[in-house]
C-alpha cells in the first residue's frame, strides 16, 4: 500500500487507490465503483467538491468554446451521465453534436435518460467502450474532454495517444482532473475533507463508503500537474498547458493536435 504519487511514467494502471492490484484487476474494481454509484453521481460530485464541479465544469466548456457549427464534433469520454456533454451542445446553441463514451452502462444508462428529459437526445450519441481502445476512426472529433475520469482509467498513457489518434488536426484535448493542492493550509483541510468527511458522507447517501473511499484515495495517486502535462506532450500534443482551480482542488488542462 503506497500514498506516494504517481509520475509521468506510469504507476496508475496497478492502483486501485492506494491498494497495489495486479495488471488488469484495476478495470472490473473500478467499473464495479460506477454501478454502485451510477444513479447518485451527480450527488457524489456535489459531496467530494462541495459543488465546485458545477463551476469547473462551466468553466471547461467556456474555454473549450464550442463552434456553433453543424460540423462540430466533440468526443466526451468517461461522461455517461451527460454533464460535459449537455453543457458543450448547449453553449453551440444545439448544432454540435456530442458522442459520450463510457465503459460504464449503467452510467450510459442515466445520461441518456436525462439527455431525453431535456430535449437534447437528437445531438447526443451514447457509446458503450474502452477509452483505452475508442472504436472510432482517426481524424473524426474537434474536441475529446474528459473530466474527473482519467485517473480511473488504468493505462493513462494508451488513452491519451487514442485521444490524438481520434481527433483531427487542429483538434484541442480538454482534461478536467483533480489535482495536486499547492497551498499547505489548504492542503490540510482538504484532506480533512476528503478522508474522513467524504466517506462518512458517502454511506449516508448510498449506504457504502466503500466507491468513496476509492475515489478519494485515487485522487491523491494520480500524477500533479507538471507529471500530467508531461504525460499530454508524451501522447503527442503541443501547447500543453493547465489552469489550476480553487488552488489546484482541480487543474484544467488542455493540449492540441497540430
Amino acid at each position: 500500500m503506497s500514498e506516494a504519487r504517481t509520475s509521468a511514467e506510469g504507476g496508475m494502471e496497478t492502483s486501485y487507490g492506494f491498494r497495489q492490484v495486479a495488471e488488469g484487476e484495476k478495470q472490473p474494481l473500478v467499473n464495479d465503483v460506477f454501478h454502485k454509484v451510477a444513479k447518485r453521481y451527480d450527488i457524489m460530485n456535489d459531496v467530494m467538491s462541495g459543488g465546485l464541479h458545477r463551476i469547473w465544469k462551466d468553466a471547461l466548456v467556456s474555454a473549450l468554446h464550442p463552434r456553433k457549427d453543424d460540423s462540430y464534433k466533440v468526443l466526451d469520454v468517461a461522461g455517461g451521465t451527460g454533464d460535459i456533454a449537455f453543457r458543450i451542445v448547449e453553449a453551440s446553441d444545439r448544432k454540435a453534436h456530442a458522442t459520450v463514451l463510457d465503459i460504464n452502462g449503467s452510467m450510459l444508462s442515466v445520461g441518456a435518460e436525462r439527455a431525453a428529459k431535456r430535449g437534447l437526445s437528437d445531438h447526443l450519441t451514447f457509446v458503450e467502450a474502452n477509452a483505452e481502445e475508442l472504436p472510432f476512426e482517426a481524424n473524426s472529433f474537434d474536441a475529446y474532454t474528459i473530466a474527473f475520469g482519467i485517473r480511473n482509467v488504468p493505462h493513462i498513457d494508451v488513452a491519451l495517444k487514442e485521444a490524438y489518434r481520434v481527433l483531427k488536426r487542429g483538434g484541442r484535448l480538454m482534461v478536467l482532473e483533480f489535482s495536486e493542492v499547492g497551498q499547505p493550509m489548504l492542503n490540510r483541510i482538504y484532506d480533512e475533507w476528503s478522508f474522513k468527511a467524504i466517506p462518512r458522507f458517502g454511506k449516508m447517501i448510498t449506504g457504502d463508503s466503500e466507491p468513496y473511499q476509492y475515489l478519494v484515495e485515487s485522487i491523491r495517486k494520480f500524477p500533479n500537474q507538471d507529471n500530467f502535462a508531461g504525460m499530454i506532450r508524451n501522447a503527442g500534443f503541443s501547447r500543453v498547458t493547465y489552469t489550476n482551480y480553487t488552488g489546484g482542488v482541480a487543474a484544467l488542462h488542455s493540449g492540441w493536435k497540430l
